[in-house]
């Protein structure tokens, strides 16, 4: 018979005693998150105590196993030293005389432990308790048995628990689509006010166009949003002709620098949120006046100081000079010499909407 002995929404236990069962699904309210758990199974241990004498609560890196010293149910505590975790034999971290209780604290992958996937939802991790009794120093025999208890937690594969990003010093492939899918960009028209998209994709020329990026990342240590580069076409394919750049090297707004006021805004509102402004123009040898401007948009760690390669820069006619929404002014001088590449040394990482894929295609309709 299985019985939920944890009520915790973050960590659940589920423990098994009595006669042999097959697994059995873990059943909770609605509404309460089913993972992760932990599953322990005492079947194969059938003097095992009815009280749940073994507990598991599985962490985000680390699993806690408390076991209770009346192993048996029977009054007589089982020795300390005869319980080990895993087949390195990993020995408790802490023995709690007053409750006749032992806790062992060990990492996911330390002690031995077995990762497997199973089907295409659940990392588990697998790691038995050991119990061997030794004989006394003056008796060669023993009053209880040897048992294995096998422990389990169970994962999602496609969830980030964590609280903060994992930093490695390279990244699996699978991960890294992973979470370029967690990650939406939007592109937006949006009023003057900014304060919602624009009601309408139309212009007049004088006029100036209010642009905000954004980027909703779920489950994710906190990003800086950056616009790489942005291009204005008379066809929805970005490298058709004519095109003009009006955001270009890495995050320098070019547009600025040609009789325009077109500008970052600064300070930012949010670090996943990004503001320009555009004076509306149109093509000067074409009579069409629908404008399709495609941007590629990117983040990096919001803790990851901006660099020659993840930043936004703006124009400053005043003081004829370039200035970044945050960073140091050296980040911008690459805008003038048009080779805004990182220099050597300097570690960069960025996720962005890789290749042909972009967050949005905005079409402005720019009148006569």
């Amino acid at each position: 018979m299985g019985e939920v002995v944890s009520s915790d929404p973050q960590d659940y236990v589920w423990g098994f005693s009595g006669t042999p069962a097959p697994m059995r699904q873990l059943y909770l309210p609605s509404g309460v998150e089913t993972y992760p758990y932990a599953w322990v199974d005492a079947s194969q241990a059938r003097a095992l105590s009815l009280l749940s004498p073994v507990l598991a609560q599985c962490e985000e890196a680390h699993v806690m196993v408390t076991v209770k010293r009346d192993l048996f149910g029977t009054g007589r505590l089982v020795q300390v030293e005869d319980l080990s975790l895993g087949p390195t034999g990993c020995q408790p971290i802490s023995d709690n005389a007053a409750e006749n209780t032992v806790i062992f604290y060990a990492g996911l992958h330390e002690c031995g432990s077995v990762l497997q996937v199973r089907g295409e939802d659940f990392l588990v991790y697998s790691i038995s308790l050991h119990y061997k009794p030794t004989p006394s120093s003056h008796s060669v025999i023993v009053r209880t048995s040897p048992v294995d208890v096998p422990i389990e937690c169970h994962y999602p594969r496609r969830n980030n628990v964590s609280s903060n990003a994992v930093k490695p010093t390279w990244i699996p492939f699978e991960s890294t689509i992973s979470a370029e899918e967690k990650l939406r960009f939007s592109l937006h028209l949006m009023n003057e006010g900014w304060s919602s998209e624009r009601a309408s994709n139309g212009y007049q020329l004088g006029e100036v166009m209010y642009i905000q990026a954004q980027v909703i990342a779920e489950n994710h240590t906190p990003l800086r949003l950056f616009v790489d580069r942005c291009v204005a076409t008379l066809s929805p394919e970005a490298d058709s002709n004519p095109s003009y750049p009006i955001i270009n090297y890495k995050g320098c707004l070019v547009d600025g620098r040609f009789d325009s006021n077109s500008t970052f805004l600064l300070p930012r509102i949010r670090d996943d949120v990004l503001q320009f402004t555009v004076d509306v123009f149109r093509f000067s040898k074409d009579p069409r006046d629908l404008i399709y401007i495609t941007c590629h948009l990117k983040v990096t760690a919001a803790t990851q100081a901006p660099d020659a390669e993840n930043k936004a820069c703006s124009f400053h006619p005043a003081r004829n000079s370039w200035v970044p929404v945050e960073g140091t002014t050296d980040i911008c001088s690459c805008c003038e010499t048009k080779n805004c590449v990182r220099t050597a040394g300097q570690g960069s990482s960025h996720w962005d909407q890789g290749g042909r894929r972009r967050g949005r295609d905005v079409a402005a309709k720019l009148g006569m």
